[in-house]
Formats: C-alpha cells, sequence, structure tokens
C-alpha cells in the first residue's frame, strides 16, 4: 500500500475530495506501480493516461461508495 495515499471518503476526510486529491492519489499509485517518480519521454504518455483513467476509476468509486452515517455521492447533481 502507498503510505502516501490518503483516504479520500468520509469520515477519514470531512471534506469531499477535490479533482486535485483524486489526482494527486492516482499519481502516487502509477509511481509506486511503475517504480517512477517521473516517467522517461518514451513512456510519458502510457504514464500520464494511466494517471487518468486512475483517477476517473476513483471518482466513480467515491461518486458511488455508499458509507453509513454520510450523504449518499460525493457531489451534488
Amino acid at each position: 500500500m502507498c503510505r502516501s495515499i490518503k483516504i479520500l471518503r468520509p469520515p477519514a476526510l470531512p471534506e469531499e475530495a477535490t479533482e486535485e486529491d483524486i489526482r494527486a492519489a492516482a499519481l502516487q499509485y502509477v509511481r509506486k506501480v511503475s517504480g517512477f517518480r517521473a516517467p522517461a519521454a518514451h513512456n510519458r504518455e502510457v504514464f500520464d493516461h494511466a494517471v487518468e483513467a486512475i483517477a476517473a476509476a476513483t471518482a466513480e468509486l467515491l461518486d458511488n461508495l455508499e458509507v453509513r452515517g454520510a450523504p449518499a455521492g460525493r457531489r451534488a447533481g
């Protein structure tokens, strides 16, 4: 587990996770899995694509989680 990735759902995070929070977590995950802090030029596109895909999956997960005692969904509307 990446120790620098924080929990992004209530009650661990008192407010809604921002897109910046989600992208930062995705970036940390990709860095950990790939073993690269920053990819070489020839890997930049695949690295960035992975970050975006993981950020989208994370946002979807947070939007659809049902946390007892918390309002449904991460965002209104």
